[in-house]
């Protein structure tokens, strides 16, 4: 009778981080591997798991409960102009994308699939390191597409070739899909759609069947497009159906909603026994200092005063 091997304790080190927002799992094992990450005073190494309770240091830092617990799921879009970096700092000092997102507490934002520095569009922002590592594995062949503008003939081989694949330095590369979004000359527009998110992947393709590309703007990736009057530099929060759409597109589970107590009813007011309820200056009681309209809600003889119609000012006809 063979053993079975028992079920391995607690979770990865690596999914716990990127749990707690601190960047993607690609990132995050380069962490563990640079010796940056120590479990109960011990420098943690690739596949060691931690259980509740351990103490992990990041730099020397502990991550606290909260933490490892998951930061608020978010995700937005953001518009990359032209121009931009998609790294948090620069060492030729250009522009990063990071400088004008929303500032976060206790959290960080991580990129999902960069863009160039000349390529503009649509670029998604998560606090959900275990999300990121999802969309950008390739094995979750999630669908880019992307506007091209494009210098020179275009034939019907041509299309044929990225359609059906071309050798790259890196490998094979093809299109998924290309539609004629129309022009002539030097403003011809077609839409391109790839799986895969490899450096300068769309430029390198068109390049290698003799046609260079003079503007590149990504307008989606997986079920989100890019809204039109988002404009370049600008942010928003991702709407609530798209990003239950983008979640389970990798096998997630969206967040449950949270659950906010409910405020008791206000009570009316009680006149002590054997006391008149006060007059108002109608002449009609009212259950204490307060009147209330005509929809119950309670109001301050101040501002009912102010609602009521105020006594006619023209003057009688002579």
């Amino acid at each position: 009778m063979t053993k079975t091997a028992p079920e391995p304790q607690g979770e990865k080190l690596q999914k716990v981080l990127a749990r707690a927002g601190l960047g993607s799992r690609r990132e995050l094992e380069h962490w563990i591997t640079d010796g940056r990450i120590t479990v109960n005073g011990v420098v943690a190494k690739l596949g060691d798991r931690v259980l509740p309770g351990q103490d992990i240091r990041v730099d020397g830092h502990s991550l606290s409960a909260g933490a490892r617990h998951g930061t608020r799921r978010r995700v937005i879009i953001y518009s990359k102009p032209e121009g931009q970096v998609c790294t948090m700092a620069d060492p030729e000092g250009r522009p990063t994308v990071f400088d004008h997102l929303p500032v976060l507490r206790n959290a960080r934002w991580i990129v999902i699939g960069r863009l160039d520095f000349n390529t503009q569009g649509l670029l998604l922002f998560t606090t959900d390191g275990e999300l990121a590592n999802k969309l950008m594995h390739p094995s979750s062949e999630i669908e880019r597409e992307y506007a091209v503008r494009v210098l020179g003939t275009v034939d019907a081989d041509m299309l044929a070739r990225l359609r059906a694949g071309v050798q790259l330095d890196d490998g094979p590369a093809h299109f998924d899909d290309i539609r004629d979004a129309g022009g002539e000359g030097a403003n011809h527009w077609y839409h391109v759609t790839l799986k895969e998110g490899r450096n300068r992947e769309v430029r390198r393709l068109w390049e290698a069947v003799g046609v260079k590309v003079s503007r590149l703007i990504r307008v989606r990736f997986g079920p989100v497009t890019l809204p039109r009057m988002l404009r370049p530099g600008r942010w928003e929060e991702l709407d609530k159906d798209v990003m239950t759409a983008l979640i389970e597109s990798v096998g997630l589970a969206p967040e449950e909603p949270r659950q906010y107590r409910k405020s008791a009813p206000a009570k009316k007011p009680e006149l002590e026994v054997g006391k008149r309820a006060p007059r108002t200056r109608s002449g009609t009681t009212t259950p204490g200092k307060e009147e209330v309209d005509r929809v119950g809600n309670k109001r301050s003889k101040k501002s009912a005063a102010r609602t009521r119609r105020p006594p006619s000012t023209r003057r009688r006809g002579k």
